[in-house]
């Protein structure tokens, strides 16, 4: 994955083979170690006493950790990486994997969030992970806003763009809202939008307002405020996160397992780092492992994110596509997934635009 650590130079043959046959064993069944197992797998024939001794060499470089009293030994966090950017082998993608990805594709839809929610879906499915598929932001011309009214406190704002998508938003509308204040909030939008972006739109908004303030209604202005604030504040960018398979971090575990799993719903349901997910990828194109702590969304919930970003028909960075899941992940097979899961959103936002 990366420059092999130096750490991983400095050991032996037989270092090596001991460290790479607890790791391996761990990712597959989640099970410490033992010193006697171990024998039975090594290429060389050496003692279990010879192998314990390698193991508390290993324990104490940081590399390995025993979760119980004469238990075997499991990697740390530190020994995951180490065999992450020294070890892992990638393998291909398989045909079968690649086709139901594509397979996500199949329809023509112009609504870009039903197209991720299956990519999200499928993503999910293949991994036996949770999926997270950030959304680009909509960068089109808006063509056509529209304010409706769902109950006493509760609205509906509907963004129509030139490109045929359609986005909304239910909020909270202020108090004492009336048919009329609706309407004259979405024509004085309307004007404002024409050939605008919704970017473009929120950065001269404000000004607009105040300087026409005596021409728009009390209650029209606390409308567009409030609606337009939908896209802008943290639930408007959360909502471009898309989490799908929840449910397959609960499968099994521990009672241990379990409470880091809660945690990191409690993160995703929150989703208040959701700008951070995007800055993961900034240091360089391609897939990126960050392990546990080194993860800086979910760095109480003791799991693993395989994240790649992904680009638009300019070749900028527009969102991210990753797995999450326990930090014994099947890396080797789920980095070939992510990453082409990332070339086959972008392949699709390009033959949108």
């Amino acid at each position: 994955m990366s420059d092999r650590n130096p750490l991983f130079d400095d050991m032996n043959d037989r270092t090596r083979e001991v460290f790479r046959r607890v790791v391996e064993g761990y990712l597959q069944s989640g099970d410490p170690m033992g010193s006697r197992t171990l024998t039975r797998h090594l290429e060389e024939k050496v003692s279990a006493a010879t192998i314990r001794n390698v193991m508390q060499d290993l324990e104490f470089m940081g590399l390995l950790e025993s979760p119980h009293i004469s238990a075997g030994r499991i990697p740390t966090e530190l020994g995951l990486r180490l065999f992450v950017d020294g070890v892992l082998e990638v393998g291909q993608l398989g045909d079968d994997d690649k086709n139901k990805l594509e397979a996500t594709l199949g329809t023509n839809s112009n609504d870009v969030s039903t197209v991720l929610d299956r990519i999200g879906g499928a993503l999910s499915g293949l991994t036996q992970g949770a999926s997270l598929v950030l959304a680009p932001k909509q960068e089109a011309e808006i063509k056509h806003i529209e304010f409706v009214s769902l109950a006493p406190d509760r609205a509906l704002v509907v963004l129509v763009f030139a490109n045929g998508e359609v986005e909304n938003r239910v909020f909270t509308p202020p108090t004492g809202q009336t048919p009329s204040s609706m309407r004259e909030a979405a024509n004085f939008l309307n004007a404002l939008a024409q050939g605008r972006t919704l970017s473009e739109l929120q950065s001269i908004m404000g000004a607009e307002i105040t300087s026409r303030r005596q021409d728009i209604d009390t209650l029209a202005q606390a409308l567009i405020e409030k609606g337009l604030a939908t896209w802008e504040s943290d639930g408007g960018q959360h909502d471009r996160l898309i989490v799908r398979g929840r449910s397959n971090l609960l499968a099994d575990g521990d009672a241990n397992d379990l409470s880091r799993i809660r945690t990191l719903f409690d993160d995703l349901e929150r989703k208040r780092d959701i700008a951070e997910f995007l800055e993961l990828t900034d240091e360089g194109q391609g897939v990126r492992i960050f392990i546990g702590s080194e993860n800086k969304l979910f760095s109480l919930s003791g799991s693993s994110l395989v994240v790649s970003p992904y680009m638009n028909a300019d070749r900028k960075v527009v969102g991210a596509v990753g797995v999450i899941g326990p930090t014994r992940l099947n890396y080797g097979r789920i980095v070939p997934i992510v990453n082409y899961t990332a070339e086959l959103v972008g392949r699709a936002l390009t033959n949108r635009s």
